[in-house]
């Protein structure tokens, strides 16, 4: 092969990368988001996890203070989700679990509160917050403080006695 055949494969070929470059770009540039609507105005129950995923990691405390952010037990933690997002629910997770509307087990939906008798002494003493998929977003146990679990299989499945709705 010339030298001069191998200059003209080469500029064939960075014309042809250039131009697969443009179209591939332009595509790109001019894509709009399948679900445009739905990401610029996202539902309450998405801006009350959103608000309580800000806040993984805090520290778990029993009694923690309402409005106190540097320290949450699991009530406290969803009123203060809640409220940041315009619905105001009682302290206790007791108080909680007599508000909204019920739901049951199989129709959870994102954002609906989950009550559980952990200590099976048959009275509602943990609350957590139904993220979608079989997962809880809570806080309990010092040494854990706020986080993500799994809901189904779970300690909160098996002593799980109610579940309501706050969000219309």
């Amino acid at each position: 092969m010339t030298t001069k055949n191998r200059i003209s494969k080469l500029m064939l070929a960075a014309t042809l990368t250039f131009a697969m470059l443009m179209t591939v770009g332009s595509v790109f540039v001019n894509a709009k988001p399948a679900n445009a609507a739905v990401r610029s105005s996202s539902s309450t129950a998405d801006r009350v996890i959103e608000t309580g995923m800000n806040y993984l990691g805090v520290p778990y405390v029993f009694g923690a203070k309402s409005g106190r952010t540097s320290a949450f037990d699991c009530s406290s933690f969803t009123q203060y989700i809640f409220k940041q997002n315009g619905i105001s629910i009682p302290r206790s997770s007791r108080q909680q679990s007599k508000v909204g509307v019920y739901v049951s087990k199989n129709n959870l939906q994102a954002g609906d509160l989950v009550f559980s008798d952990t200590n099976r002494d048959g009275r509602i003493n943990h609350v957590s917050v139904y993220m979608g998929n079989g997962k809880l977003l809570h806080t309990y146990r010092k040494g854990i403080g706020v986080t993500v679990s799994n809901f189904e299989g779970s300690a909160w499945d098996r002593t799980y006695v109610t579940a309501r709705r706050v969000i219309n």
